[in-house]
């Protein structure tokens, strides 16, 4: 079959999915039905048929990245259905999609899928709220012609003619509205204007009133757009009250000034037709300032950018780190954007440097990374000017900057810059296969994208840059290594919570004493602040002074007490601190507060050490603590640890320590250096997923040989 046939039997299949959502959408009563079809090699969904709702409402969601925390992707990534009933739903499941989709709507969303393949998603709308639940018999209705619309899609793929989204989203038109000529002749005897909006938002009907109050000829109102033909109705607040009764079904309002002062409201009542209005001059004051005779012709944004604004907003805020910023711009913002190349990129230390990038030919970022700042190129000049340029073709590139001849690799351009108030940073760069013609409200809409990464990408840099200074004092307030000693080998780790500000105050030490004899020490400063950890460090210093000095355990509590209680902070400590006899095979310990060690004698055989707990260190002067004696057998391992090992939201403490104990009495003999990583890996995976708490870890186990320390 020759490619003419394959084309003209893939459509036949296309317009037998038309035909199953036109019935679908009248059978089960939607206002709104749809169909995306899946592109893999793209990871994205193109909106291939509409019904119910105009083109110009339809484009702003022709493409959905499939990594988009959204109903469809969702849908389609799980192979489940979804059903939400009301907004509110909506915004609990999907908080991001639904702040880009703020339409008062019931979503079914029913994912394509024949023999394990999922092929795309119908999706359903209805207005309001549908609280009650879908009806049964509505959603094996549903169910069943998903499962249809997959087998079409799975047999035209079988043929070796498989269904493409469309360039452009079909739109299957409503049923024309009823003949209403007898009743022109009423509404003109109304004081008020009225006038009539076809689904694609055109004036269809207007009053005598209507004209006069609008300003306008009737000829050049009919079949016109309101906020096209009118400058002052030319705003997003406006737009967007259309298109949320269209596809809410919910009657709404709005007022708007006209150029002369004078406010007029308007009242829209949807249907599936269209949208009727009423127009009215509303008693306000007149501003005491002339209005401009200048009215822009081109006002702000329109529906589609207020979606890709709105979407990358929610998405933004969500982020912290540089790495967040442009993971989250690279997956969910190139394949809504229609650009094959995306790349963040920033002047570094007089150099080009690429943050990230993807779908940019082999060699080309190659070239431009690492590119000296002083070299002509029209990046570098972007960023200079911090004026946007778009070349809808490559040509002019080319000619100016024939030392990059990898422009010609690509069809079209647009520099963006990321500005901030010290001016350009970097620079945002979209590449596009085909030549590309960048209209007016496009360029607004990226240059305005641009700005919001900008922000995002340089407060994700400051928090980077913080979080690496607090993780530099941290780090520098625990020791750069443990002594060294015949028969006891140490091994400890550190391991930050994952919230990289919150600078923790677990620390850690060994002292190496006479005799034979060392002492390990524990402790945990309460909370996550650069004063908490400037508080572990003068602490786990004062016990070091304190233990040199050979005193029992308790004694080296009770001394550590009074110069935490001395230095007037309202912080606690939680302390852990053992005397350790090598020759002697003992260890003497005393507890403040502190998680208890688990002493592990023999593989099976792991005893989480019953000591007295103790008050925690700096809540109160004169207290005593109690020494524990304990026999440590040649091999034993001893294990000391801060809370955040075992802590887990919703699990007793206690339960999570017995679990830990029996987790090392199952490991084999093996070093202590993997062993200590397996604790550690153990712990990270059942932490939740954001983890609060730093981790301390100290294993030290008695034998013949020199200790070692890894952390």
């Amino acid at each position: 079959m020759n490619s003419d046939e394959d084309a003209a039997a893939a459509g036949e299949a296309a317009k037998h999915l038309d035909a199953l959502l036109k019935h679908i959408r009248h059978a089960v009563g939607a206002h709104i039905g749809v169909i995306y079809l899946l592109v893999p090699e793209r990871q994205v969904l193109k909106l291939t048929t509409v019904i119910g709702a105009p083109r110009r409402l339809a484009l702003p969601w022709a493409r959905l990245a499939m990594a988009e925390p959204a109903p469809v992707p969702a849908a389609v990534r799980s192979q489940r259905h979804v059903w939400l009933p009301d907004q509110q739903e909506f915004a609990r499941r999907f908080p991001r999609a639904a702040l880009a989709f703020p339409y008062s709507v019931a979503h079914y969303v029913g994912p394509l899928v024949a023999d394990g393949v999922c092929w795309g998603a119908l999706n359903l709308f209805w207005p309001g709220s549908r609280a009650e639940g879908l009806p049964a018999a509505d959603r094996e209705r549903i169910i069943e012609t998903v499962d249809q619309m997959a087998e079409v899609l799975r047999d035209a793929a079988a043929r070796g003619r498989p269904v493409r989204p469309r360039k452009e989203p079909l739109v299957i038109a409503p049923p024309p509205a009823p003949h209403a000529e007898p009743a022109n002749s009423l509404v003109e005897r109304f004081p008020y204007g009225f006038f009539a909006l076809d689904v694609h938002g055109r004036m269809t009907f207007l009053t005598s009133r209507a004209v006069q109050l609008l300003g306008r000829d009737l000829a050049e109102l009919l079949d016109s757009e309101p906020w096209d033909v009118l400058p002052w109705l030319n705003d997003p607040v406006y737009e967007n009250a259309f298109v949320g009764s269209l596809i809410g079904r919910q009657p709404t309002s709005f007022s708007a000034r006209r150029p002369d002062g004078a406010v007029l409201s308007f009242l829209l009542y949807p249907d599936a037709t269209g949208i009727s209005v009423r127009v009215r001059r509303e008693i306000a004051p007149v501003s005491e300032q002339e209005p401009s005779e200048d009215i822009p012709l081109h006002g702000p944004a329109r529906a589609g950018a207020l979606f890709h604004l709105l979407h990358l907003a929610s998405a933004l805020t969500e982020t912290t780190g540089v790495s967040e910023v442009t993971q989250s711009v690279v997956d969910q913002m190139r394949p809504v954007l229609g650009a094959e190349g995306l790349a963040l990129v920033v002047a570094d230390e007089g150099r080009v440097r690429v943050l990230a990038a993807c779908g940019f030919p082999s060699g080309m970022l190659e070239h431009f990374n690492g590119l000296p700042m002083a070299t002509p190129s029209a990046g570098t000049r972007t960023m200079e000017t911090g004026i946007p340029a778009f070349h809808p073709t490559t040509t002019d590139l080319v000619r100016i900057y024939p030392q990059h001849q990898h422009y010609r690799e690509m069809g079209a351009f647009a520099f963006l810059p990321l500005t901030v108030s010290g001016g350009a940073f970097g620079l945002l760069v979209l590449g596009y296969s085909k030549a590309r013609n960048f209209s007016s409200d496009e360029r607004a809409e990226l240059t305005s994208l641009a700005g919001m990464i900008a922000q995002a990408l340089d407060r994700a840099r400051l928090y980077d840059a913080n979080a690496h200074t607090a993780r530099g004092l941290q780090e520098g307030l625990l020791p750069g290594h443990l002594p060294q000693g015949p028969g006891l080998e140490i091994v400890a780790r550190h391991l930050p919570a994952t919230h990289a500000l919150e600078v923790g105050g677990d620390f850690y030490d060994v002292i190496r004493l006479v005799d034979g004899t060392a002492a390990a020490v524990i402790g945990d400063v309460q909370g996550h602040s650069v004063q908490a950890a400037a508080l572990m460090g003068q602490i786990r210093t004062a016990v070091h002074i304190y233990a040199g000095l050979g005193v029992p355990p308790e004694e080296v509590l009770a001394r550590t007490n009074t110069f935490l209680l001395e230095q007037n902070s309202d912080l606690f400590c939680s302390c852990l601190y053992a005397q350790i006899d090598v020759p002697g095979q003992r260890v003497r310990l005393a507890s403040a507060g502190h998680p208890p060690a688990i002493l592990r004698r023999s593989t099976d055989d792991a005893e989480v050490l019953d000591l007295p707990p103790g008050l925690l260190l700096g809540v109160e002067g004169g207290m005593r603590w109690q020494t524990v004696d304990v026999p440590l057998p040649p091999g034993a391992v001893l294990a000391l640890y801060t809370d955040g090992l075992v802590e887990r939201r919703g699990t007793d403490i206690g339960f999570s320590i017995d679990r830990l104990a029996q987790q090392l009495a199952r490991a084999d003999d093996q070093p202590l250096d993997l062993l200590a990583d397996m604790m550690i890996k153990h712990a990270q995976e059942t932490a939740v997923p954001e983890n609060s708490d730093d981790i301390a870890l100290l294993l030290l186990r008695c034998g013949t040989g020199a200790g070692s320390y890894d952390g």
